[in-house]
């Protein structure tokens, strides 16, 4: 079992920034690929960003890409989210989530935290 607690959310104005982190326990965290996925009321989950094991590879969907950073520290068994220029449209719970190999889909990660709330103000 691997447990994922997420932290960081909140209100921001548009056009702010915030950072999501996700600590891991239970199991050895580089065996894992991280993935974040973000659930807006009356939507489905949607793929975020995913980082590979060793973290040399990152993923990001469209919709965040060259606004999201992705960033795992091993020794630390965390993995954050940085997400500068927020927009209203960016608003929903944010799961970290967890899986052996790099996948965007969301069905196919085992292991997921309890989400954290992000509201972006226009």
């Amino acid at each position: 079992q691997v447990q994922l607690v997420e932290s960081g959310g909140g209100l921001v104005q548009a056009g702010g920034s915030l950072r999501l982190s996700c600590v891991a326990s239970g199991r050895t965290f580089s065996n894992y690929a991280m993935g974040w996925f973000r659930q807006a009321p009356g939507k489905e989950r949607e793929f975020v960003s995913v980082i590979s094991r060793s973290g040399d590879s990152t993923y990001y969907s469209d919709s965040v890409k060259g606004r999201f950073t992705i960033s795992r520290d091993n020794a630390k068994n965390t993995v954050n989210l940085q997400m500068n220029s927020l927009k209203p449209e960016d608003t929903a719970v944010y799961y970290c989530a967890a899986r052996r190999q790099v996948d965007t889909n969301p069905t196919s990660f085992e292991y997921w935290g309890q989400g954290t709330q992000v509201t972006v103000a226009s």
